[in-house]
Order: C-alpha cells, then sequence, then structure tokens
C-alpha cells in the first residue's frame, strides 16, 4: 500500500529536529518541529498548513524566521500547536521586529496558535500581519482525551509529556486513504489533474452516489473537462484503504507517566519517529537530561507494536558513532534487548 505520508527528516537524525511530512495527493504539509530549515526549499514551505511544535528549546524552534520570511507576504491561515506558553513565545518573537509597513502587503500571513495545557485544556489565538502580529484575545475550552482536531481526512492528537517542562508528542493519522486506479481513470477517458482532490474529499465525506464531479485536465490539445457521477469514479477507479499513521515523540524523561502516554498515542502505528540522544550505557545522563536511550526508544516502540521505528536527535558526543544508537534502537525494537520500566508513579 502506497504511504500516506511522505517524510523527510529535513537534518537528518543527527541535526536539529525538525519532519517534513508531505500528505500525498493533498497539496499541503504538516512540519514537526522547526529546527534548522534551510535544507528545506520555499517550494516546500509553502505546502506547510501545520507546526506541531515540541516545545520552543532553541534547536526546536529557530528555523521560525525560514518559513516567516517565505509565507510573509501570502494569504493563508497556518496552524501552530504548542505546550503552555507557545502563544506569548511566538507574540514576543514577532514583536522583536519592526511591522510599519505591515500594510502594503496586498495579502498576508495569519498564525492560528494553539496550546495543549494537561486535562484536556486547549487555548488559541491568532497573529495576523494585517494586524502587525498582535494577537488577538485567547479563547480557552476544554476536550475529552487527547484529541486535537478532527478533519474529513486527518486526525490529530497531542499529549503533554515531561522533560521537566511540558514537550508535546504527536498523532497524525488519516482515516481513509483513497489511491486512484490511474489505468481505470485513463479507460473512461479522464485525465490527470486538481480534481482529484476535489474526488477524494468527496469520497472521503461519503457524499451521494450522484454527486456530479467536474473533472479537468490539461492535454496537448488544452483543457479537457467532464463531469462525472462520484459513485462511477469511486467503483470504477479509486480503491478505499485504511490510512497510515505516523507518531512524533522527542525530549522525554523515561518516566512511568510518560510511557503510559507515548504507548496510548503510538499504539498499533504504522510509524513512530523518536528521539534517541544517549546510548544506554551512558543512561545516567539521559536520566540527568531528561532524555531517553537509543534502548529505551526502540524498547517503546517494540511495546506500541508499531510497525517502523525512525530515530532521530542523535546527541553530538556520539559523532562518527551514530551507527551504535541506531543499532541499539533496533535491537531493542526487535525484541534481543529490553529497558527496564521505571519505578516512579
Amino acid at each position: 500500500m502506497r504511504s500516506t505520508f511522505d517524510l523527510e527528516l529535513v537534518n537528518g537524525p543527527v541535526g536539529d529536529p525538525a519532519v517534513f511530512a508531505d500528505l500525498i495527493g493533498d497539496g499541503r504539509a504538516f512540519l514537526f518541529d522547526l529546527g534548522e530549515l534551510g535544507g528545506l526549499s520555499p517550494r516546500k514551505l509553502l505546502r506547510v498548513s501545520d507546526i506541531l511544535l515540541s516545545y520552543t528549546h532553541l534547536d526546536h524552534f529557530c528555523g521560525f524566521e525560514r518559513l516567516l520570511r517565505v509565507v510573509l507576504g501570502r494569504e493563508r491561515t497556518i496552524r501552530l500547536v504548542g505546550p503552555e506558553g507557545t502563544i506569548d513565545r511566538l507574540a514576543h518573537r514577532l514583536a522583536s521586529y519592526s511591522w510599519n509597513l505591515a500594510a502594503s502587503f496586498r495579502e498576508g500571513v495569519t498564525f492560528e496558535v494553539i496550546e495543549v495545557l494537561e486535562e484536556g485544556h486547549r487555548r488559541r489565538a491568532r497573529l495576523a500581519l494585517r494586524d502587525r502580529f498582535h494577537p488577538s484575545p485567547i479563547e480557552a475550552w476544554r476536550v475529552e482525551g487527547d484529541l486535537l482536531r478532527e478533519e474529513p481526512r486527518l486526525i490529530l492528537r497531542a499529549v503533554p509529556l515531561d522533560h521537566e517542562i511540558s514537550c508535546l508528542a504527536y498523532s497524525v493519522e488519516e482515516r481513509q486513504h483513497v489511491q486512484i486506479r490511474r489505468n481505470h481513470l485513463e479507460a473512461l477517458g479522464l485525465g490527470i489533474g486538481p480534481w482529484l482532490r476535489d474526488l477524494k474529499e468527496a469520497v472521503l465525506e461519503a457524499v451521494p452516489d450522484d454527486t456530479p464531479i467536474v473533472a479537468r485536465w490539461r492535454t496537448a490539445e488544452g483543457l479537457r473537462e467532464r463531469v462525472v457521477p462520484v459513485g462511477r469514479l469511486r467503483r470504477e477507479t479509486l480503491d478505499v484503504v485504511a490510512g497510515q499513521r505516523i507518531v512524533y515523540v522527542t525530549d522525554c524523561a523515561w518516566t512511568r507517566r510518560n510511557i503510559e502516554r507515548i504507548l496510548s498515542l503510538a499504539r498499533g502505528a504504522d510509524t513512530l519517529l523518536i528521539e534517541a540522544p544517549f546510548l544506554d550505557r551512558d543512561r545516567t545522563q539521559a536520566r540527568a537530561r531528561r532524555h531517553l536511550t537509543a534502548r529505551q526508544a526502540g524498547t517503546l516502540a517494540r511495546l506500541a507494536g508499531v510497525r517502523r521505528v525512525i530515530p532521530f536527535h542523535f546527541s553530538p558526543r556520539y559523532t562518527e558513532r551514530y551507527e551504535l544508537l541506531a543499532a541499539e534502537v533496533e535491537a531493542a525494537f526487535e525484541g534481543h534487548t529490553v529497558a527496564d520500566l521505571p519505578g516512579d508513579a
């Protein structure tokens, strides 16, 4: 089955945390964390609709200006999620610049910032270029469980973890994945084009079979157009399969509470992206810095029953020995070794 997400560790497993998750066939992408973003082209940054920020340590947040410069004069809203305090931190960061020319932009970006707090509490504010990024009044509400947002195609979840301060872990899950059978599409005399996005949305929203879909595509002779009922397209050109789920975990201590929350979020996931900064022989340093070891990361992946684990955020102390971290994660994931569970509550 084709993956729902095209994942890119922007700085590899050893650089600043930043994962570009391109949602295939949807014209949008997610960014997990905002480490250095020089490796991402403006074209990719312009696809970003959501930023899922673990927290605002420098190496997780320093790429914000790179993104801002690309999207500043674009009419779009980018959702940025983070732990408690993110609204104030982003507002102060934006306030450090002079925005006296804001009115000269015909279009401008807006950041919708959502904070995830303990016990389901949420806070939201908007910071728009047209308002010189002065934050709107804060809206507060509460949800049950770890739900962040539901869309026709996606379900997003977030849980706070303990890194001495709050640090968020995330799950992004596609409800169902719509695959186009191109040969069947061509057999109906239809071509590939942006209209397929409308078709996928209609199928995922379960619209009636007689709903018309306007198919437009370009050929050497010019623009072509046909109207076809969604029911026929669903039967003859599509496969609807289970969606993919990716989970992102970084900067958290090896505590029982963190383990319970990570397993609840990651159980049965297709891909777990998880920090592995230290070798297990250096677990004293890992404990002091509130991080996982590679063995602990692999153990979590195994306990969660994920299909694939991608370790990252390797400590530079292992320069030229990074393969040891990857091997330790893999050994624990395969069950050859196991990390002892902590005894704390």
